[in-house]
C-alpha cells in the first residue's frame, strides 16, 4: 500500500496543493513553521477522520476558511483507490471513498492503513497511563472493525454515566442501566487489549532483542483496571461487580474509577519495569520496538504494511538505532520530515523523492 498523490485544498497552511510521491521514501525538508508535519497530518488525516496532533478539529481548516478538504489516491494490491475528507468549520465532516459516500470514518480507517512515528512517541514508555493506551487504541482501531464499535460505544456511554454521577440527586436504578452497558462494551475492549498485548509483546521482544544485539530481552504486561477473566461473562459479571463496589466513590469524585480508561501496560527489560529502572536509551529502544511491532502486526492481519509516517524522529535517535530503522523502511512506503537533508540522509537514503515544503507550498 502506498499513497501516490495527494491534494490539499484549505487545510491549515496549505491553500491549494498537490503532490506526487514514491512508493518508497519521501523525504519532506524545510524550515521550521513551513508546514512539513501538516502535510503528514494531512495524509493521517484520510485514514483516521482526525489529527494525531489535535483533539479540535476545526483546528485543521486554515485561517480565514470555513473547511478543508484532502484529496488522496493510494495504490491497494496494484488497484487505485481514492480517499476524500472534507471538514466544516461547524464541525461537520464528510468523507468518500472511490466516490461513495462512507457513512462511518472507521471505514477508511480499516481501508487505508497509516501509522504516525514522532518524537511524542518515544516517549510512550515514561509518559502517563493515557499515552499508552492511545497507542493501543489506535492500532487496534486499525486491525478490527469490532474493537472500533465497542470503543466508540464505551467512551459515549462513559461520559455519560459521568455526567450522571455529577447531579445532586442520582438514582441508583438509572446507574444499574448505565453500568450494564458499561461493562457489555468494556469487557469486549479488555479481552480485545489482553489478545493485542500478548502478540504485541511477542513480536516487540525480539525486534528488541536484535536492536540490542541480544543483550537484553523484553516484555510487555497488559495491567488492565479490572481484573482479567478467559470467560468473557464472567469478565462482564466482574466489571459490573467493581462498578457497584465502587459507587459510593464515583458519586464522591463525580467519574468513573473502574474500567478500561484506567488500563496501563508495563514494558519490562530482563523483568524490571522499563518505566521505572530502564535508562532513556533502553525506553527509547522499547518505543521503537513497540512501533515496528505494531507494524509487522498490521502486515500479519492486513496482508499489506501500512504507509509510515515518521515526523523528525530520526535526529531522535543515536546511529545503531537509525541504521537498524533505514534497513527496516525498505519494506514500505515512508514519509520522513526534516529540517534540512543531511549528508547522512544522503547516504541513508539516495533514491529518494525529496519534496521542499515552503509557506504552505510543496516544491
Amino acid at each position: 500500500m502506498y499513497v501516490r498523490k495527494i491534494y490539499l485544498e484549505g487545510f491549515r497552511n496549505y491553500e491549494k496543493e498537490e503532490a506526487e510521491f514514491s512508493r518508497n521514501i519521501n523525504m519532506i525538508f524545510g524550515e521550521n513553521a513551513q508546514g512539513k508535519t501538516n502535510l503528514l497530518e494531512s495524509i493521517y488525516f484520510t485514514s483516521f477522520g482526525k489529527s494525531f496532533r489535535t483533539v479540535r478539529d476545526r483546528d485543521m481548516i486554515g485561517f480565514g476558511r470555513d473547511y478543508c478538504r484532502v484529496k488522496a489516491d493510494y495504490i491497494i494490491e496494484d488497484e487505485e483507490e481514492k480517499a476524500e475528507i472534507a471538514l466544516a468549520k461547524d464541525g461537520r465532516k464528510a468523507a468518500k471513498i472511490n466516490g461513495r459516500k462512507v457513512e462511518r470514518i472507521s471505514e477508511m480507517i480499516n481501508t487505508f492503513l497509516v501509522v504516525i512515528f514522532s518524537p511524542e512517541d518515544l516517549k510512550i514508555v515514561k509518559d502517563e497511563p493515557e499515552k499508552r493506551r492511545n497507542f493501543i487504541d489506535r492500532e487496534l482501531c486499525q486491525l478490527k472493525f469490532s474493537y472500533y464499535e465497542s470503543l466508540s460505544s464505551y467512551k459515549k456511554i462513559l461520559n455519560q454515566r459521568n455526567s450522571y454521577l455529577k447531579e445532586k440527586n442520582i438514582d441508583d436504578m438509572l446507574l444499574d442501566i448505565w453500568d450494564e452497558k458499561l461493562a457489555e462494551e468494556g469487557s469486549k475492549i479488555i479481552h480485545h487489549r489482553n489478545d493485542f498485548i500478548k502478540r504485541l509483546s511477542v513480536i516487540s521482544s525480539g525486534i528488541h532483542e536484535r536492536i540490542t544485539n541480544g543483550k537484553e530481552i523484553s516484555n510487555i504486561e497488559y495491567q488492565p483496571s479490572v481484573l482479567f477473566y478467559d470467560d468473557i461473562k464472567e469478565q462482564k459479571n466482574i466489571f459490573l461487580s467493581n462498578l457497584l463496589s465502587t459507587r459510593e466513590r464515583d458519586k464522591e469524585h463525580g467519574n468513573t474509577q473502574k474500567g478500561p480508561h484506567k488500563d496501563d501496560i508495563d514494558i519490562k527489560i530482563k523483568g524490571k519495569s522499563t518505566r521505572r529502572y530502564g535508562s532513556q536509551g533502553q525506553q527509547r529502544t522499547v518505543a521503537l520496538s513497540m512501533k515496528l511491532a505494531e507494524i509487522e502486526l498490521i502486515n500479519e492481519d492486513k496482508n499489506d504494511y501500512p504507509v509510515l509516517l515518521l515526523d523528525d524522529v530520526f535526529s531522535e535517535l543515536d546511529i545503531e538505532r537509525q541504521r537498524y530503522l533505514v534497513d527496516y523502511l525498505k519494506k514500505m512506503q515512508v514519509f520522513i520530515t526534516s529540517a534540512e537533508i543531511s549528508d547522512k540522509m544522503t547516504d541513508f537514503f539516495p533514491d529518494s523523492r525529496r519534496i521542499e515544503v515552503k509557506s504552505g507550498s510543496l516544491i
